[in-house]
């Protein structure tokens, strides 16, 4: 299947609504249908405003977060529509990719 790799960057302590920023795109990529998505927590990183992000050992509100998703053209379209009625600011790349599954779900008991 053709599509898009698209990454999301936010930290822990950024909030839409109720819930973090992260969780909250995990949320509405499910309630939109698309297969999967995954947040990734990153130990360091900075972002346009130049100020380094990171996580502490006893705080991780500003620990930098990715959150990924493999999508096709209409899903993306569909997922930025919401972002964008939502009024969420937040930073992503998007990549063109192949993706799919290989291979026979296991049988779990």
């Amino acid at each position: 299947m053709k599509g898009y790799q698209v990454t999301f960057f936010t930290q822990q302590d950024r909030r839409h609504g109720h819930k973090p920023v992260s969780e909250w795109l995990m949320l509405t990529a499910r309630e939109l249908g698309i297969r999967g998505a995954t947040i990734v927590a990153a130990s360091e990183g900075f972002g346009h405003d130049r100020r380094i992000h990171s996580a502490h050992f006893f705080e991780l509100a500003d620990q930098p977060q990715e959150v990924v998703m493999a999508v096709t053209e209409d899903e993306l379209k569909r997922l930025f529509e919401v972002i964008e009625q939502e009024g969420v600011h937040v930073f992503y790349a998007k990549t063109e990719v192949e993706f799919g599954v290989l291979g026979e779900p296991s049988a779990q008991p």
